[in-house]
């Protein structure tokens, strides 16, 4: 059986005893730091050593509806992407 993904429950809980804070205190933490991330998204967002979201312009372009198979267009838009840094990418290699 492969090995699974932590939770978020087991990730708090790790985290906490690693630093010594309690688990009201590291859910705190990580709640801000994702408060702080979508306030600054429209800039980028650094998690050092993790990577960075940035935001991406798309193209308008042509695609079809699958239910239909009707050709549609579909706008430009700005999206959100998270870029890993060199240091995870490595981290499984």
């Amino acid at each position: 059986m492969a090995a699974k993904p932590k939770t978020k429950t087991q990730i708090i809980a790790a985290l906490a005893e690693e630093t010594d804070l309690s688990k009201k205190d590291v859910v705190a933490v990580l709640e801000s730091m994702v408060q702080m991330a979508y306030k600054e998204a429209k800039l980028g967002f650094t998690i050092p050593g993790l990577g960075k979201l940035v935001v991406v312009d798309r193209k308008a372009r042509d695609g079809r509806n699958p239910a239909t198979g009707e050709k549609i267009r579909i706008p430009a838009k700005k999206v959100l992407k998270f870029r890993i840094a060199k240091a995870a990418k490595d981290a499984i290699g």
